[in-house]
């Protein structure tokens, strides 16, 4: 059974399912957007608020892999954005998990996030580094992570906690595609390179190791980050964006003081307008700072071994 089978991991979950010879269940809150090819998807119509639809999508399903989640991880501290994201990828998680539980369900797969942690700072950190998380999304990915692992030794199910760092691929609709967009409109000025390093991976890469940990009684009770294999730094990465564009690369740069300084002026307009988010500097920040995970551990346990990198994917998608 697969939650978020319509998002941007789901879909190919349950299209990696069907592709193995799978008959996957979903529970999705409508059947409107349902791609016409998914013949023999057993549909639930539900959501994480509804426990008797969570009871009917768990019954008699073996595994449980839970990709829904209330997303918008860089949306502001406001109250009503913190309370959704603790209704949503919270407490939606623990009465999925609760019925799963009810159910018999035999093993159970949370897609968290790299921000269920800290700030790792400017090093790269793996599963060792267990800083608290500093967003209202990382402490609800948090919280269900805990939940998902003492239910697991408590009950003796097969529990992972997978923790992606930023997805990319086809269709993707996040930071990523923002920046490419900007690349595009000339809006994005030449990087300088700062020799940070930011960690990505391609959504078919976290797709299969989804399906991994669900299926090797090695992953059970464990937390595991998915990356690429090939952080780059903000520099580079604007340089595989002109490349993949086909647009030359400026051999100058804007140097990092004089971004900085440009955000934080944005920013302050911004506050003068109304708005209270440091939309530019935290823009900035993604491209300028680090957040750098290491997946060493899913290879080693696991034999996790990642097909793409984004290098790879620009230069074979067309922008």
């Amino acid at each position: 059974m697969v939650t978020g089978a319509t998002g941007f991991i789901g879909r190919r979950v349950v299209d990696a399912l069907r592709a193995r010879g799978a008959r996957p269940r979903i529970l999705v809150r409508s059947d409107r957007a349902l791609p016409t090819g998914w013949a023999g998807v057993e549909v639930i119509i539900g959501d994480l608020s509804d426990a008797a639809s969570l009871a009917r999508a768990c019954d008699g399903a073996h595994t449980v892999l839970h990709a829904a989640a209330f997303a918008h991880v860089d949306t502001a501290n406001a109250p009503d954005f913190a309370a959704r994201h603790w209704a949503v990828n919270a407490e939606g998680s623990f009465r999925l998990l609760d019925a799963a539980v009810n159910a018999g369900v035999e093993r159970f797969v949370l897609v968290s996030s790299v921000k269920a942690v800290g700030d790792p700072g400017a090093q790269c950190r793996d599963e060792s580094w267990d800083s608290l998380p500093e967003t209202p999304y990382g402490r609800a990915k948090r919280a269900a992570e805990e939940r998902v692992l003492a239910v697991g030794w408590a009950r003796g199910l097969h529990t992972v906690n997978l923790r992606p760092a930023l997805v990319y691929g086809p269709g993707m609709k996040a930071n990523l595609a923002r920046l490419i967009e900007a690349a595009r409109r000339g809006w994005l000025p030449p990087l300088p390179e700062t020799g940070n390093r930011r960690s990505l991976v391609h959504v078919d890469d976290v797709v299969r190791a989804i399906l991994l940990v669900a299926s090797k009684p090695a992953a059970a009770g464990k937390t595991y980050i998915v990356t690429d294999g090939a952080p780059c730094s903000g520099r580079e990465l604007y340089v595989m964006i002109r490349t993949a564009l086909q647009r030359p690369t400026p051999s100058w740069a804007v140097p990092a003081g004089v971004l900085r300084v440009a955000a934080e002026s944005v920013d302050r307009l911004r506050w003068l307008a109304g708005s209270r988010n440091r939309k530019a500097h935290t823009t900035l920040e993604k491209l300028l700072g680090w957040a750098c995970y290491d997946s060493t551990r899913i290879s080693t346990e696991l034999g996790y071994c990642p097909v793409w990198t984004l290098e790879r994917y620009l230069k074979e998608f067309t922008l």
